[in-house]
């Protein structure tokens, strides 16, 4: 039975800002929810107050709503919109679901005769209220774990004592763990219950009899009205039950798991997702197991939406499973659906994988001093990388070596723990690097056994990694001279990067590529195909792997190679890796429309990320997608092979911007602003200099190596001074000092942390209007595209201020000298493309803070608030396609548009709120105003220094 036709017209609820515990994995789901509806004809209706997310921009549905998720918005579009037949709310996350079941309970579905699709609301009730789904669970023969619902402070007392603990509490209607935590002790308990009661928003929490040490799994199942269900993906979480699976360590297939306890799993999900309710659409299932020879299962939880395991279990299987939610929403049914990858098969099948996937969280603790680095229940990171190989140990190493944290992969980088007191404790309390103390263990010696014994990790992951530090042993007893082919090979297929090889060799880097030139061992590209090869793939996309050669029948050596290279002209764009306080969603926008642009002008477009969460690594929004770590050896492997005609650095942050400098010593062509340009404006003496020679005032400022210098320079600059690191992105490290004790304690701190950096330290405006501006420029003509006032004064980091656009307190005189120094300074650093300019202004005067010419934060807000596609007329420029005089701008936009930034300081109760320069907001909303009479913005003004910090 194909698709319902009374439904013409459906609205979309998004999942608002980005916080710890709802990422941009909801804005991907969302993303191809949109998609799908709109391939068959059906008007879509977007509401969504995000404005960094590719989900918002005008050309994915057919009315974008930027407006706050509340029912009174809700109300608001059903009013404009009375043609809405029906609401999809599961693409969201539990945001957008707690918005529908407020919207149901206030009668507004039912007033404006919209249906509910993807989901019923009883199947959400029964799913959130953990007593309903205790009791559904024990009556259709689902075991539980010991468990009980408290609505009051004295029935927690007593559920206590009635199973002892180790206890685990669990606030109901929460997201990402929210009041969630392990009690070990009687005396902690008062504090944990009295905070979930608060936390859940019925005021209720389950208290479950800990099952520490059990093994946790997920399910991904999608259903569609005849009841044809399939399961997904099958992941198993590394570290044992006891962390959030958002702060997990996953890995898909299942691994340890015997085949006839998967197919008892297989059944009860099945089974669950039947009883839960009548829907047709994707569903999430978490289960623990024992870790004994009985295997006993037990379910934890189940959720009848699209999760954030969906977005890694679609890239993982190359299965677009909110694509395909969204199509059995609208009636389709599984057998009527191609399999979007081979085009050939339908939908109602299984992937297979022939490869091994491993995700692994990226938190952002340094941004929270003071804070509680064990992982527990309640999740903490800020996103997360994957890395696809073809064993364990090489997609291990992958992903390690995605997270941008200044580590080449698993050991092997002199950068181990050595110490067995600390080595002991990284391994008894789970924090974000304990997936590299399991190697520093076993380095010094501790047996596996004792390994396991404190961390419960199976046995299996740990032999995985005692083979990896056996093989680093063997290649030690060689030279680069001697090392031989077989070896180095082994090495490449487990995940060693050149990097870790050299060092176990004490070489360069340079010479084990080369030796592995000589040799032949060369990369190979894989396809993701989701049926192990047995039918062709239409959809290029693309992992690494080495390989053996293979001698054919003909008595040809060769090694399969899958990734076919066209004769067309190429653009790479480097994507931004892993979501990070600092560099988050935006960037992803900007290399989604980077791409766009690219193949709108003719180019083969390739793509290079290692975030599963977002949309620039959807199967098709690029001509080819590498799903590899943004890590040089990758990269360039890559361009070796596809030999485009340029990489596109400035649109994916400071990640793509750092690998810049090698490019250009490569002799590999950058796209739009040269490397000597995006140095310069880094290098606060070079830059300087161009701005003195412009007459443009600037901070006085000075450049320290050594915590001497900074102390000398103090003198000239007079207190308070701004330091910082150069070539930092989100204001790591950087902080307003106001006398000589703290300089010294700050200066000693940084260059612990970044050695061999240069300082820079400022004399610290104080009291000034901050302002920035964004522009696009083609070495000859500049369009600026907005300047934004900030609300707050300037020492707030820009990513935490509120900014206004268009500038609400400028005079005419200030607005014409931070144009006027906006264009001299895109010109003097030969900008092609985007430039965003900071800007300090006191005592009528304006000066310039900093100059970054790539895609900044804001470039994706002023887009949406003005409806203009600049970052698109942005890479036209960049491929000298266009010229900045050849758009016909046209920003739309009535009264004030405000960048509100969004925290999830409640994951860190005790960490100071204080804002400062260094960046600590994990996402943002965005806010119209008619005018400056608005009482949110009154609210906001009034507020503006509360929370200044040094």
């Amino acid at each position: 039975m194909p698709k319902r036709q009374d439904l013409k017209s459906i609205l979309i609820i998004g999942s608002g800002p980005i916080v710890i515990g709802q990422a941009c994995e909801f804005d991907y789901s969302g993303s191809q929810a949109l998609r799908s509806l709109r391939e068959d004809g059906i008007e879509t209706i977007l509401i969504n107050s995000n404005p960094a997310t590719i989900m918002t921009d005008p050309s994915m549905a057919d009315h974008v709503y930027l407006l706050p998720l509340t029912t009174k918005s809700l109300v608001q579009i059903l009013k404009e919109h009375p043609q809405i037949d029906a609401v999809l709310p599961t693409m969201g996350g539990q945001t957008a679901l707690n918005l529908c079941i407020e919207a149901d309970e206030k009668g507004i579905w039912e007033d404006f005769g919209v249906e509910i699709i993807g989901v019923d609301i009883d199947a959400i009730n029964i799913t959130e209220d953990r007593e309903k789904f205790r009791e559904l669970m024990l009556e259709i023969g689902i075991p539980m774990a010991p468990q009980a619902t408290a609505t009051s402070y004295l029935k927690g007392k007593e559920i206590a004592q009635e199973f002892g603990f180790p206890l685990v509490i669990r606030a109901s209607f929460t997201l990402g763990g929210a009041g969630a935590s392990f009690v070990h002790k009687e005396e902690d308990f008062d504090e944990m219950l009295t905070r979930g009661l608060e936390v859940s928003p019925i005021h209720e929490v389950m208290i479950d009899k800990a099952l520490l040490g059990w093994k946790e799994y997920e399910l991904e199942l999608l259903r569609d009205k005849n009841d044809n269900v399939v399961i997904i993906c099958s992941i198993e979480n590394m570290d044992p039950m006891g962390i959030h699976t958002g702060d997990s360590i996953t890995v898909a297939p299942a691994m340890t798991l015997s085949d006839k306890t998967y197919q008892r799993m297989r059944d009860m999900a099945i089974h669950m997702m039947r009883s839960i309710g009548d829907f047709a659409g994707g569903c999430n299932v978490q289960f623990a197991v024992s870790p004994d020879e009985e295997e006993q299962i037990i379910a934890i939880e189940i959720n009848p939406r699209v999760s954030r395991s969906s977005a890694l279990a679609s890239k993982a299987t190359g299965y677009p499973i909110a694509k395909i939610a969204s199509k059995l929403a609208i009636g389709y049914t599984l057998d009527e659906l191609d399999n979007q990858i081979t085009k050939s098969t339908s939908a109602l099948f299984e992937p297979t994988l022939d490869y091994v996937i491993v995700k692994i969280p990226r938190w952002n603790f340094d941004k929270f001093e003071g804070s509680d680095r064990e992982l527990g229940l309640q999740m903490k990171s800020v996103g997360e990388v994957m890395g696809i190989g073809r064993s364990f140990q090489e997609a291990l190493h992958k992903a390690t070596q995605s997270l941008e944290i200044k580590r080449n992969g698993i050991g092997a980088d002199g950068k181990s723990y050595t110490d067995y007191a600390q080595i002991k404790e990284k391994l008894r309390y789970a924090s974000w690097d304990r997936v590299f103390a399991i190697y520093d263990a076993i380095q010094i010696g501790m047996p596996l056994s004792k390994i396991h014994e404190i961390t419960k990790i199976d046995m299996w992951f740990l032999k995985q990694y005692e083979e990896l530090h056996e093989l680093e042993k063997e290649i030690s007893t060689y030279t680069i001279d001697t090392l031989d082919k077989d070896l180095l090979l082994e090495a490449k297929q487990k995940g060693y990067g050149d990097r870790q090889i050299a060092h176990m060799l004490g070489c360069l880097e340079s010479q084990v590529y080369n030796k592995r030139e000589e040799l032949g061992v060369k990369r190979v590209y894989k396809l993701v195909d989701t049926c192990a090869a047995e039918f062709k793939a239409q959809t290029p996309y693309y992992y690494s792997t080495f390989e053996n050669a293979i001698e054919t029948a003909e008595g040809e050596v060769t090694i399969a190679n899958e990734s076919e290279v066209s004769d067309k002209k190429k653009i790479i764009v480097l994507g931004s890796g892993p979501n990070r306080i600092g560099q988050g969603i935006e960037f992803d926008y900007c290399c989604v429309h980077g791409v766009l642009a690219a193949s709108e002008s003719g180019y083969e477009t390739i793509m290079i990320n290692c975030n599963p969460e977002t949309v620039s690594t959807d199967f098709d929004t690029a001509d080819k997608l590498y799903f590899e770590p943004v890590f040089w050896e990758h990269i360039y492997d890559i361009i070796k092979h596809e030999k485009p005609e340029g990489v596109i650095v400035q649109l994916g942050g400071q990640t793509a911007l750092k690998l810049a400098e090698k490019l250009d010593r490569y002799g590999i062509p950058i796209i739009g602003t040269s490397y000597k340009a995006l140095d310069l404006a880094e290098d606060r003496g070079s830059f300087s200099t161009l701005l003195k020679d412009n007459n443009i005032p600037y901070p006085r400022f000075g450049v320290a190596e050594t915590a001497d210098q900074a102390l000398a320079l103090a003198d000239e600059l007079d207190f308070p001074i701004l330091v910082r690191p150069s070539y930092v992105l989100g204001g790591q490290g950087m902080k307003i000092v106001i006398n000589k004790e703290e300089l010294l304690e700050h200066v000693v701190d940084l260059l612990r942390k970044i050695p061999n950096n240069k300082l820079l330290l400022d004399h610290y405006l104080e009291g000034a209007i901050e302002a920035e501006a964004d522009a696009i420029c083609d070495g000859e003509n500049v369009y600026i595209i907005g300047i934004m006032e900030h609300i707050e004064p300037c020492g707030i980091h820009s990513g935490d201020s509120n900014a206004t656009l268009p500038a609400f307190n400028l005079g005419e005189l200030i607005l014409e000298q931070i144009r006027e120094y906006t264009k001299t300074i895109a010109l003097a650093l030969d900008t092609v493309g985007l430039i965003n300019i900071q800007f300090a202004i006191k005592d009528d005067k304006v000066y310039i803070i900093e100059a970054n010419p790539r895609a900044s934060r804001t470039v994706p807000f002023i887009a949406k608030a003005y409806k203009e596609p600049y970052v698109n007329y942005a890479t036209k420029v960049m491929l000298g396609e266009k010229k900045v005089t050849d758009f016909d701008f046209n920003p739309q936009l009535e009264g004030f548009a405000i960048k509100q930034p969004v925290f999830s300081f409640n994951k860190f109760p005790n960490v100071n709120k204080k804002l400062g320069p260094e960046m600590k907001s994990t996402g943002e909303s965005i806010l119209f105003i008619e005018n400056l009479r608005d009482d949110q913005f009154y609210d906001l003004y009034a507020r503006r220094k509360m929370y200044l910090s040094k």
